[in-house]
């Protein structure tokens, strides 16, 4: 740590607070590896002159923004503003020089063979859709309050401590769901570069793929996947995010037939079935949910809707 102290000082102000100190303080906690004030650290709420020179860390007061000696506030002339003229507040601050170290620890918390280097790109998003959002609001613009202003709250140090708690549960989990969603990423391109037909997507089990697809430009018209009812799914691709239409839908002679009737339409003998407005399906295995694929990209070709291979 920064300080010869048995527990290193870090300060803030007193008084109300707002989300950006509250958020700072989980942050810090989690790339410095510290637990709990009183235990090994001290943290100290004031306004005083004397005990803010004496932080090892001190933010959202003091005015001065020094990262190299651990100072992040943002009240004073001259504060930093990110390059497209957005303010900092103490949260953005603090993020930028800790954010990945706070993400590496959580990432390696309770598994240290998780690839740390999701890391990087995890803070970049966090910073992108959360902590951004903290410092718009805590500087007044942001075009509506957000859920996670917490100006409102009383002033005393019990509170700061609820906050905190609350904003470390909403740092996990959106830094969990960014994992999960990386490594899924990195499933789906190892996946649809093994697979027969780079159209067809093969995955092992469910997950999300779309997104995936879409930041690599794979050429994926449909995935297949096992479901939990022992099924296997057949899911078409969007053209774009957010859409409800497919690159290439299911045969429109299939919409809404099931079992013996879309076999024998689709020739496809276990298929079970075909939502009717065809842009999902399934059959009893994994070969028939491939069949069902390949099926309709040959008649695609057929009619001029594909190139042929």
């Amino acid at each position: 740590m920064m300080s010869d102290a048995s527990r290193p000082l870090l300060v803030t102000h007193s008084g109300n607070f707002h989300c950006d100190e509250a958020f700072a303080y989980v942050v810090l906690r989690l790339a410095l590896g510290l637990r709990e004030a009183g235990l090994d650290h001290d943290l100290v709420r004031t306004r005083d002159a004397d005990t803010i020179a004496r932080g090892d860390v001190v933010w959202d007061v003091g005015l001065t923004f020094d990262a190299a000696a651990h100072r992040f506030d943002h009240h004073q002339r001259g504060a930093p503003v990110r390059e497209d003229g957005t303010p900092f507040s103490a949260a953005g601050l603090v993020w930028q020089r800790y954010g990945a170290d706070a993400v590496r620890a959580l990432l390696t918390a309770d598994d240290a063979t998780i690839d740390a280097s999701m890391a990087d790109p995890i803070a970049a998003e966090v910073e992108r859709v959360l902590v951004r959002r903290i410092d718009e609001v805590d500087n007044g613009v942001a075009e509506n309050r957000d859920p996670l202003d917490l100006a409102a709250l009383a002033a005393e140090d019990a509170a700061f401590l609820r906050a905190v708690a609350l904003l470390d549960g909403v740092l996990r989990r959106r830094v969990e769901s960014l994992r999960a969603r990386l490594a899924a990423d990195a499933l789906v391109v190892a996946a649809q570069a093994a697979s027969a037909d780079p159209r067809v997507l093969e995955l092992d089990r469910g997950m999300p793929w779309k997104g995936a697809v879409f930041a690599h430009a794979l050429p994926v018209l449909f995935a297949v996947f096992p479901a939990s009812n022992g099924n296997w799914m057949l899911d078409s691709m969007p053209p774009e995010p957010k859409s409800f239409a497919q690159r290439l839908p299911l045969p429109e002679s299939w919409a809404g037939l099931q079992d013996a009737a879309l076999a024998e339409a689709s020739g496809v003998p276990d298929a079970v079935f075909v939502h009717l407005r065809r842009f999902v399906g399934a059959a009893r295995t994994r070969d028939g949910a491939l069949a069902m694929a390949r099926r309709t990209i040959a008649l695609a070709q057929e009619a001029g809707a594909l190139p042929a291979d």
